[in-house]
């Protein structure tokens, strides 16, 4: 579950600390690859240098190289978003009280507040200090807001009282975050096609028709599907951005005709197809092999149907599940419901231009789902990446792929 993992590894200042040697050492033997970052009081507790040889990775404390005449800065963003997992281990009482009211007087913290990723705590504290109202409202409160909180365990403690507290074994940590992600796996042995984006249509060597999608949900509902364990085919369409994970097959496209060879070259092997692209519904019926001159005042076009991608996978679905995306500006449901039956689609993404914060080019939506088993299900305005997750929760729950 964790080979090839990007790990970050947050280690504080409790005498538990020490552990956290052996949990590197175990990731790095699953096949991950590991970051420690420290806060400065656990230095104390730990050297650096151990550290780093363990994880085969230089050991970070600070924002910045004090002694680096240039100045070095170790960006918490970057660290954030390169990893896969943020692992806590252990969780003093000061940290989680930090995390909690979102304090960045340190790396480890202010990386914790960029962090994307899933992110696993491992509380460490004397008995008196666990059992506090303030910390169990800490704890309670981070696993609220999507932190994974692995148990504290009973026994001797630093103090020498016995009782719950000490920092969970690192055998355990480690079989508690492969358990988690094992149960998130839920499209685990499945493939998964997805396309995105816009298409372009060549009026001439120079111009196109097109839209202003930006490809953004479908790149998203690809990393969302690849973390829950499926194979990822992604289509997509011209745009600058591509997803982050390199095991999602891509696949680069331009006109709708291209989109829709490479959306039935891999449709018949799929068990799910997610239609997200923006498709062009026309394109020129001639394409000019020279850039057309500015003649006069006007200028007609003369356009012919596009190919209906989600129609034709539609029309050829077997034991697939078919989910299309509408975008629609009036009477929006009426609309949706008509596609849904129209296309032959198990599920319609119903969303709307009409507001600044989503659609084209925002990092934001808020859609409605739309299916043959339930009543319409409004989603509310969020990231598209936390959106991406919900509608394939939908989709699990829902049907049997």
């Amino acid at each position: 579950m964790l080979s090839g993992k990007k790990i970050l590894l947050g280690v504080t200042g409790g005498i538990a600390a020490y552990k956290a040697t052996y949990l590197v050492r175990l990731l790095v033997k699953a096949g991950a690859d590991v970051r420690v970052i420290l806060t400065p009081a656990a230095r104390d507790f730990v050297t650096p240098l151990t550290l780093a040889t363990l994880s085969k990775n230089p050991v970070l404390w600070n924002f910045f190289e004090k002694d680096d005449p240039e100045g070095k800065w170790h960006n918490h963003v970057e660290l954030g978003l390169w990893a896969d997992l943020f692992i806590v281990a252990p969780a003093t009482s000061n940290t989680l009280a930090s995390m909690a009211t979102a304090k960045a007087d340190n790396l480890l913290l202010a990386t914790y507040l960029s962090a994307k990723c899933p992110v696993f705590l491992a509380p460490a504290m004397d008995l008196d200090m666990y059992q506090h109202p303030a910390n169990q409202k800490n704890l309670d409160y981070l696993q609220s807001i999507g932190n994974h909180i692995i148990p504290a365990e009973s026994g001797e403690l630093a103090s020498g009282l016995e009782g719950k507290g000490r920092m969970a074994e690192p055998d355990t940590i480690f079989d508690f975050i492969e358990n988690t992600l094992r149960q998130q796996q839920k499209l685990a042995g499945k493939k998964v096609l997805i396309n995105a984006g816009p298409t372009y249509e060549s009026l001439d060597p120079v111009r196109f028709l097109g839209n202003r999608s930006s490809g953004k949900t479908g790149i998203a509902l690809a990393e969302a599907a690849h973390q829950m364990g499926a194979e990822v085919t992604l289509v997509l369409g011209p745009t600058h951005l591509q997803p982050k994970e390199k095991n999602i097959k891509l696949i680069r496209v331009e006109s709708t005709a291209e989109m829709l060879n490479a959306c039935e070259a891999h449709f018949d092997n799929c068990h799910l197809a997610i239609l997200s692209a923006a498709v062009s519904d026309y394109r020129p019926e001639h394409q000019a092999q020279q850039k057309i001159k500015k003649k006069g005042e006007k200028l007609l076009l003369r356009l012919v149907q596009n190919p209906d991608i989600l129609k034709a996978l539609g029309q050829k679905k077997k034991k697939q599940l078919l989910v299309g995306f509408a975008l629609e500006t009036e009477n929006a449901l009426e609309n949706g419901k008509a596609k849904l039956h129209n296309k032959n689609c198990d599920l319609i993404v119903l969303n709307s231009p009409d507001n600044k914060e989503r659609g084209f080019g925002h990092d934001t939506n808020e859609v409605h789902l739309l299916s043959h088993q339930k009543e319409p299900l409004h989603l509310e305005l969020k990231s598209k990446t936390a959106l991406a997750h919900e509608i394939l929760d939908y989709i699990t729950a829902t049907f049997s792929i």
